[in-house]
């Protein structure tokens, strides 16, 4: 934990083409975005890819130095191919952040867009809108990396609830 209880929280929104990341700094309720980006990777075939986001998670992680993460869970989906490859894309960012000894929550997305924006069911774009108000930025992330912002608020969220409701003490 940072100087006054300060947390660096990254938050991560899995894909194997596109996986979004976004680093907050969160002390009591005033949250602050450090960075946010997408990882954009090749054609190379789901090994590469992989590849790809282990090395670029890599530097995120060294120059922003998250003490907690947060990634989206894995919802239902119809097609069993891109759950997999949505798996194989959670387990190496999880795996760096680990190697890294960063502490990793898991979230639903319905849980992720009813902290951000109040509705289970909020559209893409209102998650963004609601990441970009909550953060006080001055324009809308791309979508991933306000996938990956909202997941990091989310977490901040409900971990300064059960920080409250174990220690009896609510941080301001």
């Amino acid at each position: 934990m940072l100087v006054g209880g300060a947390v660096i929280i990254i938050g991560i929104d899995p894909g194997t083409l596109h996986l979004g990341w976004g680093v907050i700094r969160a002390e009591g309720t005033r949250l602050l975005c450090v960075a946010h980006g997408v990882i954009h990777t090749s054609e190379k075939g789901i090994p590469g890819r992989l590849v790809e986001i282990d090395d670029a998670l890599i530097g995120v992680v060294e120059e922003h130095k998250p003490e907690q993460g947060a990634i989206e869970a894995i919802f239902f989906a119809k097609d069993a191919q891109a759950a997999s490859k949505l798996g194989h894309a959670r387990g190496v960012a999880m795996l760096r952040l680990v190697r890294a000894g960063v502490e990793i929550w898991e979230y639903p997305p319905a849980r992720v867009k009813r902290a951000v924006t109040g509705r289970g069911q909020a559209d893409k774009r209102q998650v963004a809108m609601m990441v970009k108000a909550n953060l006080g930025l001055r324009e809308v992330p791309q979508a991933d990396a306000a996938d990956a912002l909202a997941v990091a608020i989310t977490h901040a969220r409900i971990h300064r609830i059960e920080s409250a409701m174990r220690t009896g003490r609510v941080p301001r």
